[in-house]
């Protein structure tokens, strides 16, 4: 169940429907802790989202930063989380009912759990399906908006990839790091610095007295992934900022670095794991086949009595290749005698796979069906391959695209946050500007 409470950290606390925040008449007050445009969270939905992670952290409660701190980092993602629902909303985004089903079978199949058994163990955590099923959706409609704002500002130049790969930039390898940030605002003053800087060199010396990363994480650090101890994943090398992968560099697995300055505050990071990069073998198949397909005028049955026929006189002596020049519906293959061509094993879909794994090289493969319709095909060969170049240059394509990616949406998000109206009303908080509630 410690999966599902993280699934349910994530779903709950990035979303709420400012529609269902709206008070009605015959309900009580419930205090307004920010103004986003023309809606509010109210006190009750920040309670509910820091009630869920009180919960998580229950056996571990010294990791959780004071209530305070805890409310501000829960009310942010809260107000980013609207913002970027509305902005999806405006530009015309849709999730359908369908999509949302299937989504919610994904995090049940996750937690190795049916959706009848997620709906219960939502609502024994004191959450209406239908608030949760909501809040999927709105975390869809984020998602696409992602990929929308990347799809559209993000391209990719064949030039860039031989100017990385020239520059040994393409490093191969990932990386497991653990970050803490501490933010300076915009146009911060050298009063403002001075504090940011003493804070991390502090955070920096309880690290390493013996305080737990994430818990430092959970307490002090700014970043969008606080609350979830500062743990970035395993990351090619590229999808990091060059000075985080210059100081794993020098770090051993478990040790955590000095605070450097960065152009939005001060960064501490850690070395949780490093793996080394490996050649990238491929096994490649050679095969020819024969496709009967099913339709309107031949029967799945017709098609797989053809199909039979047709491997009973190539066993007895006929070619293969003219035979599906004749008779085969692939008209990708036909011309060219069946001949697939070398692929990768499951470059044809499942079926064909499974029948290629199981026919011995220069065998004609039993009769099998796929969605196409009814085959039979003959193992020419089989090779392995190296495709550590290829593999390389597709790395460096993700790398530049993922990186691009980060800085594109970042700064969109700060555009966005930028140009609404927010008002926190939050004691001791701020609207991310440095002005308090």
């Amino acid at each position: 169940m410690n999966k599902l409470f993280a699934l349910l950290t994530l779903i709950l606390v990035l979303s709420i429907p400012m529609a269902q925040a709206q008070l009605m008449p015959s309900q009580p007050l419930d205090g307004i802790v920010a103004v986003v445009d023309e809606d509010v969270i109210l006190r009750s939905q920040l309670d509910r989202q820091v009630a869920t992670i009180t919960a998580q952290y229950a056996k571990n409660p010294e990791q959780l930063p004071p209530r305070a701190e805890l409310e501000r980092q829960v009310l942010d993602r809260l107000i980013m989380n609207e913002l970027q629902v509305a902005r999806a909303n405006s530009t015309g985004i849709k999730i359908s009912d369908a999509e949302v089903d299937d989504t919610l079978a994904q995090i049940a199949q996750q937690n190795k759990l049916q959706v009848g058994q997620l709906r219960q163990a939502i609502e024994a955590q004191g959450m209406s399906w239908d608030q949760f099923r909501q809040n999927v959706y709105d975390e869809s409609l984020i998602r696409q908006l992602r990929q929308r704002i990347v799809q559209t500002r993000v391209q990719i130049s064949d030039t860039e990839i031989d100017l990385m790969l020239k520059a040994g930039g393409a490093k191969r390898g990932e990386l497991d790091l653990g970050h803490i940030q501490i933010t300076l605002p915009d146009g911060a003053t050298p009063e403002q610095i001075a504090t940011a800087q003493a804070k991390a060199e502090d955070v920096t010396r309880q690290i390493q007295g013996g305080m737990d990363f994430s818990a430092a994480a959970i307490r002090y650090s700014d970043a969008p992934n606080a609350l979830e101890g500062g743990n970035l994943g395993w990351r090619s090398y590229d999808e990091l900022p060059p000075a985080f992968t210059e100081i794993a560099e020098r770090l051993q697995p478990g040790q955590t670095a000095a605070p450097i300055r960065g152009p939005n505050g001060f960064h501490i990071v850690k070395l949780i794991g490093k793996r080394a990069p490996q050649a990238e073998l491929v096994t490649e198949y050679h095969a020819r086949h024969i496709l009967i397909r099913i339709s309107e005028i031949v029967s799945a049955a017709q098609a797989e009595k053809t199909v039979r026929e047709l491997r009973e006189r190539i066993l007895a002596g006929g070619n293969f290749g003219e035979l599906a020049r004749e008779y085969s519906n692939d008209s990708n293959t036909a011309n060219i005698g069946g001949d697939m061509g070398w692929f990768q094993i499951g470059a044809w879909g499942t079926k064909v796979a499974d029948a290629v794994l199981a026919t011995p090289q220069g065998q004609i493969s039993e009769p099998f069906q796929s969605d196409a319709g009814w085959h039979i095909l003959e193992l020419l060969g089989q090779r392995t391959e190296d495709k550590t170049a290829e593999a390389d240059r597709e790395q460096a394509r993700q790398t530049l695209g993922n990186r691009k990616a980060e800085e594109e949406y970042e700064s969109f998000l700060r555009q966005v946050r930028a140009e609404a109206y927010i008002e926190i009303r939050l004691p001791g908080a701020t609207d991310g500007s440095g002005q308090s509630g």
